[in-house]
Protein backbone atom coordinates (compact mmCIF):
# COMPACT_ATOMS: atom_id res chain seq x y z
CA UNK A 1 0.00 0.00 0.00
CA UNK A 2 1.27 3.21 -1.06
CA UNK A 3 2.17 5.68 2.15
CA UNK A 4 0.28 8.99 2.07
CA UNK A 5 1.50 12.27 1.87
CA UNK A 6 1.91 13.86 5.13
CA UNK A 7 1.11 17.41 5.21
CA UNK A 8 1.69 20.72 7.29
CA UNK A 9 -0.35 23.84 6.65
CA UNK A 10 0.17 27.53 7.57
CA UNK A 11 -2.70 30.04 7.23
CA UNK A 12 -3.79 32.89 9.53
CA UNK A 13 -7.22 32.77 7.95
CA UNK A 14 -9.07 30.44 9.57
CA UNK A 15 -11.69 29.66 7.25
CA UNK A 16 -9.26 29.23 4.56
CA UNK A 17 -7.23 27.19 6.57
CA UNK A 18 -10.41 24.94 7.47
CA UNK A 19 -11.23 24.63 3.66
CA UNK A 20 -7.42 23.83 2.17
CA UNK A 21 -7.61 21.12 5.32
CA UNK A 22 -10.72 19.50 4.04
CA UNK A 23 -9.87 19.65 0.56
CA UNK A 24 -6.80 17.49 1.28
CA UNK A 25 -8.23 15.10 3.53
CA UNK A 26 -10.82 14.57 1.07
CA UNK A 27 -7.67 12.79 -1.00
CA UNK A 28 -6.61 9.26 0.26
CA UNK A 29 -2.95 9.75 -0.63
CA UNK A 30 -2.75 12.83 1.63
CA UNK A 31 -2.72 13.15 5.24
CA UNK A 32 -2.85 16.41 7.18
CA UNK A 33 -0.27 16.00 10.20
CA UNK A 34 -1.06 19.24 11.52
CA UNK A 35 -2.28 22.90 10.62
CA UNK A 36 -0.79 26.56 12.36
CA UNK A 37 -2.15 29.83 12.26
CA UNK A 38 1.02 31.44 11.55
CA UNK A 39 5.20 30.95 11.37
CA UNK A 40 5.29 30.99 14.79
CA UNK A 41 2.60 28.16 15.53
CA UNK A 42 4.04 26.39 12.20
CA UNK A 43 7.58 26.24 13.41
CA UNK A 44 6.91 25.54 17.40
CA UNK A 45 4.46 22.51 15.51
CA UNK A 46 7.68 21.17 13.49
CA UNK A 47 10.09 21.39 16.71
CA UNK A 48 7.48 18.94 19.17
CA UNK A 49 5.76 17.05 16.71
CA UNK A 50 6.17 13.60 16.92
CA UNK A 51 5.79 13.23 13.24
CA UNK A 52 7.30 15.50 10.97
CA UNK A 53 5.58 16.47 7.24
CA UNK A 54 6.88 15.62 3.95
CA UNK A 55 5.55 18.71 2.80
CA UNK A 56 4.97 21.92 4.18
CA UNK A 57 1.95 24.09 2.38
CA UNK A 58 2.18 27.82 4.11
CA UNK A 59 0.93 30.88 2.98
CA UNK A 60 3.44 33.68 2.86
CA UNK A 61 1.74 36.91 4.20
CA UNK A 62 0.97 36.08 7.75
CA UNK A 63 1.50 38.12 10.88
CA UNK A 64 4.18 37.96 13.40
CA UNK A 65 6.88 35.52 11.91
CA UNK A 66 5.83 35.41 7.89
CA UNK A 67 5.64 32.66 5.38
CA UNK A 68 9.17 33.51 3.81
CA UNK A 69 11.02 33.76 7.39
CA UNK A 70 9.75 30.20 8.33
CA UNK A 71 10.67 28.71 5.04
CA UNK A 72 14.24 29.94 5.57
CA UNK A 73 14.10 28.57 9.35
CA UNK A 74 12.61 25.36 7.75
CA UNK A 75 15.02 24.42 5.06
CA UNK A 76 17.95 25.47 8.08
CA UNK A 77 16.34 23.12 10.50
CA UNK A 78 14.65 20.52 8.37
CA UNK A 79 16.37 20.61 4.80
CA UNK A 80 14.16 17.21 3.67
CA UNK A 81 10.69 19.14 3.82
CA UNK A 82 9.45 20.44 0.62
CA UNK A 83 8.24 24.16 0.66
CA UNK A 84 4.94 24.77 -1.30
CA UNK A 85 4.38 28.71 -0.92
CA UNK A 86 0.73 29.68 -0.99
CA UNK A 87 0.20 33.30 -1.78
CA UNK A 88 -1.97 35.88 -3.72
CA UNK A 89 1.41 37.83 -4.91
CA UNK A 90 2.09 36.32 -8.20
CA UNK A 91 5.46 38.92 -8.94
CA UNK A 92 8.35 37.92 -10.79
CA UNK A 93 11.00 39.36 -8.13
CA UNK A 94 9.40 37.54 -5.48
CA UNK A 95 8.66 34.38 -7.12
CA UNK A 96 12.51 34.28 -7.92
CA UNK A 97 13.13 35.01 -4.42
CA UNK A 98 11.03 32.73 -3.05
CA UNK A 99 12.84 29.71 -5.29
CA UNK A 100 16.14 30.88 -3.99
CA UNK A 101 15.28 30.20 -0.24
CA UNK A 102 14.16 27.47 -1.09
CA UNK A 103 10.28 27.10 -2.05
CA UNK A 104 9.65 23.96 -4.59
CA UNK A 105 6.65 25.14 -5.83
CA UNK A 106 4.30 28.15 -6.02
CA UNK A 107 0.74 28.08 -5.56
CA UNK A 108 -1.52 31.17 -6.07
CA UNK A 109 -4.46 31.42 -3.65
CA UNK A 110 -7.34 31.32 -6.37
CA UNK A 111 -6.00 27.90 -7.55
CA UNK A 112 -7.86 25.01 -8.07
CA UNK A 113 -8.45 22.12 -5.72
CA UNK A 114 -7.05 19.80 -8.52
CA UNK A 115 -4.46 22.09 -9.20
CA UNK A 116 -2.95 21.90 -5.31
CA UNK A 117 -3.53 18.34 -5.22
CA UNK A 118 -1.66 18.06 -8.47
CA UNK A 119 1.30 20.08 -7.02
CA UNK A 120 1.60 18.56 -4.13
CA UNK A 121 1.43 15.40 -5.74
CA UNK A 122 4.21 16.06 -8.22
CA UNK A 123 5.88 17.54 -4.96
CA UNK A 124 5.97 14.80 -3.63
CA UNK A 125 7.10 12.20 -6.73
CA UNK A 126 9.79 14.50 -8.36
CA UNK A 127 10.98 16.74 -5.59
CA UNK A 128 9.89 20.34 -7.29
CA UNK A 129 6.86 21.65 -9.82
CA UNK A 130 6.50 24.57 -11.50
CA UNK A 131 3.27 25.65 -13.69
CA UNK A 132 3.74 27.67 -17.13
CA UNK A 133 3.59 31.11 -15.30
CA UNK A 134 6.77 30.62 -12.76
CA UNK A 135 8.61 28.55 -15.60
CA UNK A 136 8.38 31.73 -18.01
CA UNK A 137 9.52 33.69 -14.94
CA UNK A 138 12.99 31.26 -14.40
CA UNK A 139 13.74 31.02 -18.09
CA UNK A 140 13.84 34.89 -18.02
CA UNK A 141 16.14 35.03 -14.96
CA UNK A 142 18.40 32.52 -16.58
CA UNK A 143 18.39 34.61 -20.34
CA UNK A 144 19.13 37.64 -18.12
CA UNK A 145 21.70 36.23 -15.82
CA UNK A 146 22.31 39.43 -14.54
CA UNK A 147 19.01 39.43 -12.65
CA UNK A 148 20.47 37.03 -10.35
CA UNK A 149 24.17 36.19 -9.97
CA UNK A 150 25.63 32.54 -11.05
CA UNK A 151 28.72 31.12 -9.85
CA UNK A 152 31.40 31.13 -12.53
CA UNK A 153 34.37 29.14 -14.13
CA UNK A 154 32.30 25.67 -12.83
CA UNK A 155 34.34 22.76 -13.60
CA UNK A 156 32.34 20.23 -15.43
CA UNK A 157 34.94 17.58 -14.69
CA UNK A 158 33.65 17.83 -11.19
CA UNK A 159 30.41 16.23 -12.27
CA UNK A 160 30.79 12.52 -13.35
CA UNK A 161 29.46 11.43 -16.10
CA UNK A 162 26.94 9.17 -14.63
CA UNK A 163 26.08 11.95 -12.64
CA UNK A 164 24.98 14.14 -15.51
CA UNK A 165 23.09 11.64 -16.91
CA UNK A 166 21.23 11.72 -13.20
CA UNK A 167 21.08 15.00 -13.49
CA UNK A 168 20.01 15.56 -16.95
CA UNK A 169 17.03 13.22 -16.17
CA UNK A 170 16.56 14.86 -13.12
CA UNK A 171 15.72 18.35 -15.41
CA UNK A 172 13.29 16.12 -17.93
CA UNK A 173 11.22 16.05 -14.41
CA UNK A 174 11.93 12.12 -14.19
CA UNK A 175 11.29 10.43 -11.07
CA UNK A 176 14.14 8.11 -8.92
CA UNK A 177 12.02 5.23 -10.16
CA UNK A 178 12.00 6.33 -13.66
CA UNK A 179 15.65 7.47 -14.29
CA UNK A 180 16.69 3.88 -11.88
CA UNK A 181 14.73 2.36 -14.64
CA UNK A 182 16.48 4.31 -17.56
CA UNK A 183 20.08 3.86 -16.24
CA UNK A 184 19.64 0.41 -14.80
CA UNK A 185 20.72 1.13 -11.42
CA UNK A 186 18.54 1.41 -7.86
CA UNK A 187 16.96 4.06 -6.90
CA UNK A 188 19.24 3.90 -3.63
CA UNK A 189 21.86 4.57 -6.30
CA UNK A 190 20.20 7.66 -7.83
CA UNK A 191 19.62 8.95 -4.42
CA UNK A 192 23.07 8.92 -3.86
CA UNK A 193 23.31 10.97 -7.36
CA UNK A 194 21.42 12.97 -6.65
CA UNK A 195 22.79 14.05 -3.26
CA UNK A 196 26.55 14.28 -4.53
CA UNK A 197 24.97 17.01 -7.06
CA UNK A 198 23.21 18.61 -4.43
CA UNK A 199 26.76 19.02 -2.52
CA UNK A 200 28.75 19.72 -5.12
CA UNK A 201 26.42 22.14 -6.81
CA UNK A 202 25.38 23.79 -3.01
CA UNK A 203 21.99 23.65 -4.48
CA UNK A 204 19.18 23.61 -1.54
CA UNK A 205 16.95 20.63 -3.07
CA UNK A 206 16.11 19.14 -6.47
CA UNK A 207 14.09 22.59 -7.90
CA UNK A 208 17.05 24.66 -6.87
CA UNK A 209 19.88 21.92 -9.14
CA UNK A 210 17.62 22.15 -11.86
CA UNK A 211 17.56 25.87 -11.98
CA UNK A 212 21.14 25.84 -11.15
CA UNK A 213 21.84 23.17 -14.24
CA UNK A 214 20.37 25.33 -16.48
CA UNK A 215 21.95 28.27 -15.60
CA UNK A 216 25.60 26.92 -15.42
CA UNK A 217 24.77 25.38 -19.03
CA UNK A 218 25.05 21.68 -17.20
CA UNK A 219 22.00 20.73 -19.29
CA UNK A 220 20.07 22.26 -22.18
CA UNK A 221 17.15 23.35 -22.62
CA UNK A 222 16.48 21.20 -25.28
CA UNK A 223 17.10 18.26 -23.56
CA UNK A 224 14.48 19.13 -20.33
CA UNK A 225 10.83 19.52 -20.29
CA UNK A 226 11.19 23.47 -19.38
Amino acid sequence: MKNKIKIALADDELLFRQGIKAILESDDNIDVVFDAEDGEHLIRLLRTSEELPEIVVTDLKMPGLNGVEATKIIRKEYPSIKIIALTSYFSKPFILNMISIGAVAYLAKNSTPSLMIKTIDEVSKKGFYYDDEVLKYIHESIANPGERKVKSNFDTNYITKREKEVLELICMQHTTTDIAEKLFISPRTVEGHRNNLLLKTESKNVAGLVIYALKNKLVTMENSNF
